[in-house]
Formats: structure tokens, C-alpha cells, sequence
């Protein structure tokens, strides 16, 4: 049995014998599917609840918070101001204030960070 026409073209390609578009994009499809439902989406409620958190902690802000800047800087909350963009001012040291964006504030100092006591 003679496998190719005179084109050159092999027989079971014309006759429809190759594999079909959507049975071999299937089992790439059912993996992605697999990684979207396991390991995609819960990161991405994970990322919206944290968003969520630290929307809160921004606007719970107040004087007398102490914090850190995403720059690394401890402080504590003079003044909150409500203006755009919205900021606070802090203070770093004794009779030095900076005013920071709000979104600058990585987070609240916890109880196992100590202020630091200035040596005279």
C-alpha cells in the first residue's frame, strides 16, 4: 500500500487520521486547571485578605501609634491629616517631626520591639 499521493502529502493526514486541535491541547488544559483551583487561587485570596488588613490598619491610624515606614524609620503618630494624598506626621526623636505618606507605614510596632532610649 503506497503511504504517500503524488503530492507528497501522506495519506493519513488527508484522511483525518492526526490527532484532533482539542485532544492535544487537553491534557495541558486539565493541568493549568489543576494549578489555577490548587495553588493560583488561594494565593490570590490570600493577597485580597492581607490587602484588606492592611487597608484597616491605614485608616485606623491615630496619635500616639507607634509604627515603622516601609523605609525601615520607628516613630510615633504626632498628627493625622486627611488631606490628598493622605499623610501623618511623626516623630523620630525628640523635636523631629517628618510627614510621611500614609501608605509609607508598613505596620504598627509590636510589643517585642522596644523604643530606643537616646544615651546623654
Amino acid at each position: 500500500m503506497n503511504m504517500l499521493i503524488a503530492s507528497g502529502t501522506p495519506l493519513f493526514i488527508l484522511q483525518g487520521g492526526g490527532a484532533g486541535g482539542l485532544g492535544t491541547f487537553l491534557p495541558l488544559i486539565l493541568i493549568f486547571g489543576i494549578f489555577y483551583f490548587l495553588i493560583i487561587r488561594p494565593q490570590q485570596k490570600k493577597q485580597r485578605l492581607a490587602q484588606k488588613e492592611r487597608e484597616e490598619m491605614l485608616t485606623a491610624l491615630k496619635s500616639g501609634d507607634k509604627v515603622v515606614t516601609t523605609g525601615g524609620i520607628y516613630g510615633t503618630i504626632v498628627a493625622v491629616k486627611d488631606t490628598s494624598p493622605p499623610t501623618v506626621q511623626l516623630r523620630i526623636a525628640q523635636s523631629v517631626s517628618v510627614e510621611v505618606l500614609r501608605t509609607a507605614i508598613a505596620g504598627q510596632q509590636g510589643a517585642e520591639i522596644k523604643e530606643v532610649e537616646v544615651v546623654k
